[in-house]
């Protein structure tokens, strides 16, 4: 078996029953399941829910995307080997912790295999809940063109590039295009205010006001609880993005939870410690691999302005990377997965038998 056959690249043609188109993002599928397998699996595995809720299973991919664009290597490599399971097993891991803790639950009632969750469908937050603790990347770059105030924050002068920051910063973005709020430009991830979201909190989907105060709480504890975490490895954890959105519990109960996936190297930056320490960065998250990327092309402008998008969909469909460039990714991902979860991460000869297997035979979601 060669290397690009164990990576699963395409994770949408999984015979899984549903009634429904299945939806492909960037990195995961995901597969609503027909309300009588929903019902059924509520009642015989116990989940937590409503008896009426809407399941999912989420297949996540080893594709890599960096600059809203799929990449893809030589020789058919048309992912990351080890990124999937490494991308489950740290949120896998950092969503236990959360719960260890009390801080909320998150949308995964039952991971059958490594590539996949099954989950209760949420109504989300429509907030990009970005967390900084040091300033580099957009922020640092923003900065040094003399920009002061991000999110509605002043931040203060003579800071150098990757110091930490007095505090932890929260600079939230849209999540999606929202329309007719005030100040919002109707755009995908743009930058908003406290204020924004305070004036405006039913149109970001909260609930009620005091749920603002909620959201910030449960951004911060779940920094704090993987920073500290990562602290205990020698690893910085930089900055994130979480997402939150509601779901019913068993007894009718409306609650704020995690979704989607947290702490991972797509979400985060991560940096080496006893490297940070020497004065040098060493990146154990995605963002090596978009500098590889700035680096690689002679134009890196095309991969930053948004309005040069088909250039950009061009470049990444039209250039493979060399396989050694796709290897260093996968010595990354699966790396730090390994030291978050403190032991060696199976990484599968053929994902998409073994998730066939266990669909069909423990859950009955395959005919």
């Amino acid at each position: 078996m060669s290397l690009a056959d164990k990576v699963l690249a395409v994770n949408d043609d999984l015979p899984i029953r549903t009634d429904k188109p299945v939806h492909s993002g960037k990195v995961r599928s995901v597969y609503w399941l027909t309300e009588a397998d929903s019902k059924r699996l509520i009642q015989e595995k116990g989940y937590d829910v409503a008896a009426d809720a809407p399941l999912a299973i989420m297949v996540i991919s080893d594709r890599i995307s960096a600059f809203d664009c799929i990449w893809q290597g030589e020789g058919g490599m048309k992912g990351v080997p080890g990124k999937g399971a490494a991308l489950n097993a740290i949120s896998n891991h950092w969503f236990q912790l959360f719960r260890d803790q009390g801080l909320a639950d998150s949308h995964i009632l039952d991971i059958p295999h490594p590539f996949v969750w099954i989950v209760q469908k949420a109504k989300p937050v429509m907030i990009e809940a970005i967390c900084r603790q040091y300033i580099t990347g957009s922020m640092w770059r923003a900065y040094e063109k003399g920009e002061r105030e991000f999110c509605g924050i002043q931040l203060p002068e003579g800071l150098k590039k990757d110091q930490k920051l007095p505090e932890l910063l929260i600079t939230p973005s849209t999540k999606g295009i929202l329309k007719g709020i005030p100040n919002v430009p109707e755009a995908d991830d743009v930058n908003i205010t406290r204020d924004d979201i305070a004036n405006n909190f039913e149109a970001f989907n909260f609930v009620q006001s005091s749920d603002i105060d909620e959201y910030e709480k449960l951004l911060k504890e779940g920094f704090g609880v993987i920073s500290s975490a990562l602290a205990d490895i020698d690893q910085v954890f930089v900055d994130t993005k979480f997402e939150f959105g509601y779901v019913e519990d068993a007894e009718g109960n409306e609650k704020l939870i995690y979704m989607d996936e947290v702490g991972t190297p797509d979400s985060s930056r991560i940096w080496d410690g006893p490297a940070y320490r020497d004065g040098n960065v060493v990146e154990n998250s995605k963002e090596g691999f978009r500098q590889l990327l700035l680096n690689h092309f002679p134009d890196p402008d095309i991969l930053l302005n948004k309005n040069r998008m088909d250039e950009r969909e061009a470049l990444a469909r039209d250039n493979q990377l060399p396989v050694d460039v796709l290897m260093n990714v996968s010595a990354t991902y699966v790396g730090i997965a390994e030291k978050v979860i403190g032991k060696k991460l199976t990484l599968s000869d053929n994902p998409k038998a073994e998730i066939i297997d266990v669909l069909r035979n423990e859950y009955g979601l395959i005919d």
